[in-house]
């Protein structure tokens, strides 16, 4: 196979900025390894918050927003940061205002934590799940999302690469079909942004992670939502993200008889009335909202967090535009069509994926008689970092643990070969 001077740099360029890398590291999507300048620039921006003080100290993140936005082709202020791809998820669909009965459609691979999420959702305010159904190597079947779109959805969610399957799904076609439809399309890219290429998915919202495939700091997620509507807001109003439609009536210009302009606590002490007697403060009655969002993803923004990571964040991405997303993209293909060309069938282990599938993330099923676990602490003892994905990351679609190799930019195939022998001992 002949590689582009572009592609072939990018693992020895990725390498020389960091001065120290964990041997044996193959678990980049689990976390990866931060750069020397996203060190820098989070010590460096906890020096300053120590010699300045915090607030004072706040730094214009609007570079690292405009980066992020840029690998989606959308803007700034399409971005918010938040505390991780779980915590994003959460806001964006707690939040959303969806009707009892809607349909929202999402396949059996959807990540256990947002499946989790939306089963709570469908409990709680009466939707609906729609399986979307996938072919036999686990990708969406864009002619079944076409026949429920047309069934009725209000609301499409999809893995762009699970967590513990290395297959990248048509996020591109899916999000014309759910355009065309009419259909608002969340694609959780938190295993795909900076792996594979994201652009001309077209989805309403974005939701990503720091520490994976972007290698930032950890502690740091992000929304990006171009495609903003009136029915997405955060589950909880925040003073960072929210305005009062009137600050001078908190209550909602509501007393206890519901008469307005007659506060609660005017009324409670002209009549005399002790805290114990009628303890509310409002009783619900009132019409409309207290408070609106703000413009923009600000919205779903949490104002008190790790600063210094969401820097950090901005450097990583900075780094990412640097190397070229295309030439990042095609070298980590090539590494897993590499790790799984030497991985399948060593000791009976069985990729899950095709094993030109277009991603560095490499599942393995075990042989009856070993196990992921067993397996990753014999890597380990051979100084090799693997992951082990449990059933609960994908409970309608594993049936046991697999293992997870993801190697970061720049892995020898020495590092494969060494794995192999591992998986054949036991």
């Amino acid at each position: 196979m002949t590689v582009s001077p572009a592609i072939g740099r990018v693992g020895a360029a990725w390498r020389a900025a960091r001065s120290v890398t964990p041997a044996g590291h193959l678990d980049a999507a689990g976390c990866n390894v931060p750069s020397d300048r996203v060190l820098d620039a989070v010590t460096g921006r906890l020096r300053r918050e120590r010699e300045l003080g915090g607030y004072r100290a706040a730094p214009d993140l609007t570079g690292a927003r405009a980066s992020l936005a840029a690998l989606v082709d959308a803007e700034p202020g399409d971005v918010a940061f938040l505390e991780s791809g779980t915590e994003a998820m959460a806001a964006l669909l707690g939040g959303w205002r969806l009707g009892p009965g809607s349909r929202v459609g999402c396949t059996r691979a959807e990540y256990g934590s947002t499946f989790m999420l939306l089963r709570r959702l469908a409990a709680r305010r009466g939707w609906r799940l729609i399986e979307l159904p996938l072919d036999g190597a686990g990708r969406l079947d864009p002619d079944g999302l076409r026949a429920r779109l047309r069934s009725g959805l209000a609301l499409v969610v999809l893995s762009h690469v699970g967590s513990h399957h290395g297959v990248v799904q048509p996020a591109a076609e899916a999000g014309a079909l759910c355009r065309a439809a009419g259909v608002p399309f969340v694609l959780d890219v938190c295993q795909s942004l900076g792996h594979v290429e994201v652009r001309g998915a077209g989805a309403n919202a974005y939701v990503g992670t720091s520490r994976k495939w972007l290698a930032g700091p950890r502690g740091v997620g992000f929304l990006i939502v171009p495609g903003l509507t009136d029915t997405m807001d955060t589950p909880a109003p925040t003073l960072a993200g929210h305005i009062w439609n009137d600050p001078s009536e908190p209550w909602g210009g509501l007393g206890e008889s519901g008469r307005s302009g007659n506060s609660p606590l005017e009324s409670w002490g002209d009549r005399g009335r002790s805290w114990g007697e009628s303890p509310e403060l409002w009783d619900g009655s009132a019409v409309g909202e207290a408070s609106r969002p703000v413009p923009g993803a600000a919205r779903f923004e949490t104002s008190e967090a790790a600063v210094a990571a969401r820097a950090g964040l901005g450097v990583a991405v900075r780094e990412h535009h640097e190397l070229g997303p295309p030439a990042v993209h095609a070298h980590l293909a090539e590494l897993g069509r590499t790790a799984r060309g030497l991985l399948d069938g060593a000791g009976g282990w069985r990729v899950a994926e095709p094993l030109d599938e277009p991603s560095a993330l490499v599942t393995l099923r075990p042989p009856p008689d070993d196990t992921a676990a067993r397996a990753a602490v014999r890597a380990a003892e051979a100084s090799l970092l693997v992951g082990v994905v449990p059933v609960a990351r994908a409970p309608l679609h594993l049936r046991e643990p697999v293992l997870r190799i993801s190697p970061p930019p720049g892995t020898p195939v020495e590092t494969f070969e060494a794995l192999a022998r591992v998986l054949a001992t036991h």
